[in-house]
């Protein structure tokens, strides 16, 4: 099991910077503008810049204060933008090592003190941890067969209560079953990818 401490607790935030790096900027909140690198691996793709723009546009009346899950983090350009944008909290998952580690960077260069990073397999973590979100961000790889299973998944975990927000970006024309009781509120598409975000209602 990988420990899921290993980034955040020893506070040892590497500040090298790797040759293999991307660039993206944050387009909104306290960071404004700040451009941040990323480590550049196969499947790994920033939410465009007007994909992030529209979403957090459906979620400013939601994000001030929010817990926060980004389960495929990657870049963690979802989760930085909601640090930058008020949230409470964000848990980054990121399985790969080195991009993990470039997200503690950028964590570590924005002085940030409300996140913690879990070298994890979003699997593992579905399996493993049990706190509740008001908002999730899914943007799993593509053409990876993967968006399927975690929502599956994620549906017989605590972290869904009612009213939790639930963001899936996943590439155009690609079927998900959605759970009867999301209740879609936002849908848009761009170029190759299609982008949603869903409410859970919890019958009672």
């Amino acid at each position: 099991m990988a420990n899921r401490d290993k980034f955040y607790n020893d506070n040892r935030r590497s500040k090298k910077q790797s040759s293999r790096a991307g660039q993206f900027r944050i387009i909104g909140g306290q960071w404004k503008g700040r451009k941040l690198k990323f480590f550049e691996v196969e499947g790994l793709r920033p939410s465009l810049d007007r994909v992030r723009e529209t979403l957090f546009n459906w979620l400013q009346g939601e994000i001030h204060g929010a817990r926060c899950l980004d389960l495929f983090a990657g870049s963690g350009a979802l989760g930085l933008e909601a640090l930058s944008r008020g949230a409470g909290h964000v848990d980054f998952v990121e399985l790969n090592k080195k991009a993990a580690r470039q997200l503690e960077t950028n964590l570590g260069l924005l002085d940030a003190d409300n996140d913690q990073v879990f070298h994890q397999d979003a699997n593992q973590f579905l399996e493993t941890q049990h706190q509740p979100y008001g908002i999730i961000f899914l943007d799993p790889p593509f053409h990876k067969d993967i968006a399927q299973g975690i929502v599956s998944k994620l549906v017989q975990t605590n972290m869904v209560q009612g009213d939790t927000l639930i963001y899936l970006e996943i590439e155009q024309n690609l079927e998900v079953e959605i759970p009867e009781n999301w209740e879609l509120i936002k849908d848009k598409k761009a170029g190759q990818l299609q982008y949603r975000l869903y409410r859970v209602k919890i019958s009672g």
